[in-house]
C-alpha cells in the first residue's frame, strides 16, 4: 500500500527533479535564464515535487480455459457460451492510481485511489475512493466512495495477490465485485506501543447493491463491521497468526405482497410458503450474514506452509433462481407478475493449504469449499418445486503456481465443483462441470 512509503514512479519523478534543478542553477550561473523561464521551471518542479506522491499500479490476466461440457455453467469466469468448451480471454486489467500525502513527522494525511478495470467485455471502475486519517490521535481514518466491503478475508483478498483463479462460490453469490458505495469509519492505532495496536475495527454504511447496481433501489442502508486481528507473531520461528469476525446486518425492500420462505407444511418434506399479507409500510427481508476466519502461516527453510479457513452463514433473500443479491427491485410494482423475493437460510466455508516447494518460485495450493444457499432442504427432497439456486455445492481445486518474477505469475488450476444429487432436472447426479484454467499474470 502506497502507506509504507511504495511509489512505483517514484524513481522516474526524482529524476525528472534533479535534471530540472541542475539545469535551472547552471543556467543562473551563466546568467542564461530569463524571468518567464525561471517562472516555468520552478512550476514544473513544483509539479514533480506534487506527484512525487502518486503511485501507479496495475496487472492483467491474459488466461485460457478448458470445460468439461459445452456451455458449462462456471464461477470461475462466467459461463461458457452454447456449443463452446474452451476460450481465451483477458480475466482481468486492472490499472490503480494512488495518491497520498503525509504529515512532516511521516504520518498519512489523506489518501485517494482510482481504480478501473479493462477486459474484451468492457471498462468498469472498480474503485474510487478517498480516505482521511485522524492526525490528532493516530487512532481512525474515513473512508468513503466506492470500495471494498469491510467483511471476512476472501471478499478483501486482491485478485492480484489471491493464489485461486476465482473467490468461491459463496462470495461471488453474495458479495457480487465486492464493493459498495457508502462510508466507513475504521479504529486502527498508529501509535507506536498502543495496547490495541494488533487490532482494526471497522464499521461502515452501504447502498447493498454493490456494483450490481448503479444506485440505492430501496432506500434501506445495510451496515457491516469486521473486527481483525493482524498477523500476530506466536514463536522465535516466525509463525504467525491472524483472523476476524465479521457481521452484515441488512435487507432488502419487499414491494409487493407475494414472498416465498421455507417451511414444513402438514409433516410433508420442507418446501417453499408463499407469504401474502399486505405489505403496510415499509418492510424489509432479511440479507444478515455472520462470519469468522483464521490464516496460520508456518516459515520454512524456503518459503511458507500457509493454513486459511473462513465460514459465513446466515439469511439471504434473492429471486427463485438466484442466491445472487439482487442487482434491481425484481418485483416492482408496475409489473404484476414480476418474480418475488425468496428467503433463504444459508452457509459455506473455504479451506486453503498453501505450500512452498523448496523455493519461492514453486508453489503448491489445495482449496476446498462449499456452499448450501438452503439449508432447510436436500436431496431429493429437492425436485422441480425448486431450482438450481437451492442445490449445494462442494468444490475441490488444486493448483501450480510459478513465479517467474516479481512481475509475472503463471497459475495452472484445475476445478472440480461437485452438486448434490436431487430430483431436480438436470441435476439428478453430478452435472459435468470440471474446468482447467491456465493463466499468467502481468503486474508491475
Amino acid at each position: 500500500m502506497i502507506l509504507s512509503g511504495k511509489r512505483t514512479c517514484s524513481y522516474l519523478l526524482t529524476g525528472w527533479f534533479w535534471l530540472l534543478t541542475a539545469g535551472y542553477v547552471a543556467a543562473q550561473q551563466r546568467g542564461g535564464l530569463t524571468e518567464s523561464q525561471i517562472d516555468t521551471t520552478q512550476r514544473l518542479i513544483g509539479l514533480l515535487r506534487r506527484y512525487e506522491f502518486l503511485n501507479i499500479s496495475g496487472y492483467i490476466q491474459p488466461q485460457f480455459q478448458l470445460g468439461q461440457t459445452e456451455g458449462q455453467r462456471s464461477f470461475n469466469g462466467g459461463d461458457f457460451p452454447a456449443g463452446v468448451d474452451d476460450r481465451f480471454s483477458v480475466r482481468r486489467g486492472r490499472l490503480r492510481l494512488d495518491y497520498a500525502r503525509y504529515t512532516p513527522e511521516g504520518q498519512p494525511k489523506v489518501l485517494f485511489v482510482f481504480q478501473f478495470d479493462g477486459t474484451e467485455r468492457g471498462m468498469q471502475t472498480r474503485d474510487f475512493w478517498g480516505r482521511l486519517y485522524d492526525n490528532r490521535f493516530n487512532l481512525f481514518h474515513l473512508t468513503a466512495g466506492l470500495f471494498a466491503r469491510p467483511f471476512g478475508f476472501e471478499v478483501n483478498y486482491g485478485s492480484g495477490d489471491r493464489e485461486s483463479p476465482e473467490r468461491g462460490r459463496m462470495s461471488q453469490l453474495l458479495m457480487r465485485t465486492e464493493r459498495d458505495l457508502g462510508a466507513m469509519i475504521s479504529f486502527e492505532p498508529r501509535v507506536p506501543g498502543h495496547p490495541l495496536r494488533q487490532f482494526k475495527l471497522d464499521v461502515g454504511l452501504f447502498n447493498g447493491p454493490g456494483l450490481a447496481s448503479v444506485s440505492d433501489y430501496d432506500t434501506r442502508k445495510d451496515v457491516i463491521t469486521r473486527l481483525a486481528l493482524k498477523p500476530l507473531r506466536l514463536n522465535k520461528s516466525g509463525t504467525t497468526l491472524a483472523g476476524s469476525v465479521s457481521g452484515y446486518f441488512g435487507g432488502i425492500a419487499r414491494y409487493t405482497n407475494n414472498s416465498y420462505r421455507m417451511a414444513n407444511v402438514e409433516s410433508t418434506a420442507p418446501l417453499f410458503v408463499r407469504d401474502t399479507s399486505a405489505v403496510i409500510g415499509r418492510q424489509f427481508l432479511p440479507r444478515q450474514y455472520y462470519g469468522a476466519d483464521l490464516q496460520l502461516r508456518i516459515p520454512n527453510r524456503k518459503g511458507f506452509t500457509e493454513f486459511r479457513a473462513e465460514y459465513i452463514g446466515g439469511w439471504q433473500t434473492s429471486t427463485q433462481a438466484s442466491t445472487e443479491t439482487p442487482g434491481v427491485i425484481p418485483n416492482p410494482v408496475s409489473a404484476p407478475g414480476a418474480a418475488p423475493l425468496y428467503v433463504r437460510r444459508f452457509d459455506g466455508a473455504y479451506f486453503y493449504y498453501l505450500q512452498h516447494l523448496g523455493s519461492l518460485k514453486h508453489q503448491l495450493v489445495v482449496k476446498y469449499d462449499w456452499y448450501d444457499p438452503n439449508k432447510q432442504v436436500s436431496g431429493q427432497q429437492i425436485d422441480n418445486k425448486f431450482s438450481w439456486a437451492d442445490l449445494r455445492y462442494d468444490t475441490i481445486g488444486f493448483g501450480y503456481l510459478y513465479y517467474m518474477n516479481e512481475n509475472l505469475k503463471v497459475v495452472f488450476w484445475y476445478d472440480v465443483p461437485i452438486n448434490e444429487s436431487s430430483r431436480l432436472t438436470g441435476y439428478t447426479q453430478d452435472a459435468p462441470d470440471n474446468l482447467l484454467t491456465i493463466r499468467t499474470q502481468y503486474r508491475f
